[in-house]
């Protein structure tokens, strides 16, 4: 395995090359958009009237929901057909983190250590259930924010940035103007 600086700029070359031919050949990645079209397809098998099959919609399919309706029916078509790029694309995602998280040869010593990094358990300590409690706030509060933005990082900043759009720099710089600061704040500059 590599050692020193080279993993990083490793996974960011390869980060950039599958972006790159994303955009090249299918279209730009986005992935906050797939956890409305998970809820949209639960809604549908809960309610059955939320997505319908209309001959008149553009994608083929009509909801009631504004959302899932706009677009000629985009998100609705989506919801009602999981197996699409972007949904499979998402599990892919998963599912190469859980490869990831199994191959790599630096595993933690203790159950402890695998769900409490050291940089966390220096700051708030080595309550589980805190780091859970506090990794779902985090996660929900971006996922809204997201949804918020029309997009995630990954559209705007990244897909955004490697399509040379305006807005993609700007998100990029906002996100980190607001990223930095809020980690010197949380674990401050000494913790290591």
């Amino acid at each position: 395995m590599c050692k020193g600086v080279l993993p990083w700029m490793a996974g960011g070359a390869l980060l950039a090359l599958a972006f790159f031919l994303a955009v090249l050949f299918v279209k730009p990645i986005g992935v906050s958009t797939q956890f409305v079209i998970a809820d949209a397809a639960v809604w549908d098998i809960v309610q059955p009237d939320i997505i319908v099959a209309d001959d008149t919609a553009k994608s083929g399919y009509a909801s009631p929901n504004a959302y899932l309706n706009k677009s000629g029916g985009k998100y609705a078509a989506a919801a009602k057909d999981l197996l699409n790029y972007s949904f499979v694309f998402v599990l892919a995602m998963m599912g190469g983190a859980a490869l990831s998280a199994i191959l790599k040869g630096d595993k933690p010593h203790s159950a402890t250590q695998k769900t409490m990094p050291p940089v966390w358990e220096n700051r708030f300590g080595n309550q589980t259930a805190k780091r859970y409690i506090a990794c779902f706030i985090a996660g929900f509060i971006v996922l809204f924010g997201a949804r918020l933005a029309g997009g995630c990082t990954s559209g705007h900043m990244m897909s955004g940035m490697m399509q040379t759009a305006l807005s993609g720099y700007i998100f990029a710089l906002g996100a980190f103007a607001t990223a930095i600061p809020l980690a010197i704040l949380l674990f401050n500059r000494t913790t290591r």
